[in-house]
């Protein structure tokens, strides 16, 4: 299940829609709100925001993330590395769908897309703070040849595609002429041509190699799963183009004692019912190795699952952000059956309150003597489930060992 539905609200559709219904849906929002049809403001962030929601809805992986992690998970891949929405419109209808011929403006270097990767983290290192290392690879500029790929002059302009890397190739549908948008078979989408003599050695005329680079990822306390850590600028770098970011997303593991909700910490423990009548200390071991002392005053009964707080003890606040609560919820043991001798019985009757008074029998009504025995484990198992989980056609005597079809 989708940890946000914005993006799916934006093209109406549900989180479990098919690619083909993406698609589908795309197309018709995108007709009804595309700027040459509208020229209203409103209109136009309408557009680029359907326009938003299919890229990211589209592409497989980033769907996964999106799905996973909501927005902040996606690790700024479309609006800042990915294409316009102008530029997704017409590689999806194909460019001058409305006759006008888009195309984006040159505002400078583009921004290389983001890279993202996960990262595993104990809740000891999320309350303490932690630096860890990390290995990344990625691309960098050749320094042999200067990213130009080859020797100088030896580099020319593809004369198919113009430089441009894509071709647009005009067909006739009926009435309409439809423009469509292709890779340079020449070139093949590089927009220069280099003689297989002249490349760069180092690189193999990619322009670029690859790098392995250590980053310090520094964990501050106090922070949660799927926050993120962004180091600027650090992604693959190419010619002519702003490298993207490397993104470092955080995934809490499970851990064995406590349980976190925002900053609150949830712990259980158990006592004995001694402990809970009369009071005593227990011992909590906290994520910093330190352990707390607890006292249960006399007097005040603790009941079986029942909650207390500690006020102060929860994750520490990250930056600005207040402390939370220790919530303890108690597991209260009761003594064995060994122990229920008739003078133990008596002792304690003698110091507990008396039983509930039985109600009288109504009118009529025959008084019939039964005894407890143990459950079957069978029955147990069955019904120590969560109703919500059971089967109607299960049950503790259906389909155990033994159990025969009769036959005539």
């Amino acid at each position: 299940m989708a940890v946000e539905t914005r993006l799916y609200d934006l093209l109406e559709i549900s989180p479990t829609a098919q690619l083909t219904e993406i698609k589908k849906a795309y197309r018709k929002l995108a007709l009804k709100y595309h700027p040459d049809k509208n020229s209203d403001a409103e209109s136009t962030e309408k557009f680029k925001e359907i326009s938003h929601a299919y890229e990211i809805l589209s592409d497989q992986d980033k769907r996964e993330r999106y799905d996973r992690f909501g927005e902040a998970g996606l690790s700024g891949d479309a609006g800042e590395g990915g294409m316009s929405a102008e530029d997704l419109f017409s590689q999806f209808f194909g460019a001058g769908v409305f006759g006008g011929g888009h195309s984006r403006a040159n505002h400078g270097p583009r921004k290389g897309r983001d890279m993202s990767h996960t990262l595993k983290v104990n809740l000891e290192e999320l309350y303490s703070g932690k630096t860890t290392k990390i290995q990344v690879t990625r691309a960098v500029i050749c320094k042999k040849c200067d990213g130009k790929g080859g020797k100088e002059g030896a580099v020319r302009t593809c004369g198919t595609c113009g430089g441009s890397g894509s071709r647009i190739i005009t067909r006739q549908i009926g009435p309409m002429l439809q423009q469509i948008q292709q890779q340079c078979h020449v070139c093949r989408g590089a927009g220069e041509i280099i003689n297989e003599r002249d490349k760069c050695r180092e690189c193999n005329g990619d322009k670029v190699i690859t790098e392995r680079k250590q980053l310090d990822v520094v964990i501050e306390p106090g922070m949660r799963d799927g926050q993120r850590i962004v180091f600027e600028r650090e992604s693959d770098q190419a010619p002519n183009t702003i490298p993207g970011d490397i993104v470092i997303i955080i995934e809490e593991k499970p851990h064995p004692r406590f349980k976190r909700r925002e900053n609150d910490l949830i712990t259980e423990v158990k006592i004995n019912l001694v402990t809970a009548l009369t009071g005593g200390t227990f011992h909590v071991e906290h994520l910093n190795k330190r352990v707390l002392a607890v006292d249960i005053i006399p007097g005040e009964v603790i009941s079986h699952q029942e909650m207390k707080s500690i006020t102060g003890q929860g994750m520490p606040g990250y930056r600005h952000e207040p402390t939370g609560s220790l919530y303890v919820k108690f597991d209260v043991v009761f003594p064995q059956s060994n122990w229920t001798s008739p003078e133990n019985m008596e002792k304690l009757a003698a110091l507990l309150p008396p039983p509930i008074a039985l109600p009288s029998v109504p009118s009529g009504y025959s008084v019939e003597e039964v005894v407890l025995s143990d459950m079957d484990p069978r029955a147990r198992s069955f019904y120590s489930k969560n109703p919500d989980d059971m089967d109607e056609d299960d049950g503790p005597h259906r389909g155990g060992p033994g159990v025969q079809c009769a036959q005539q």
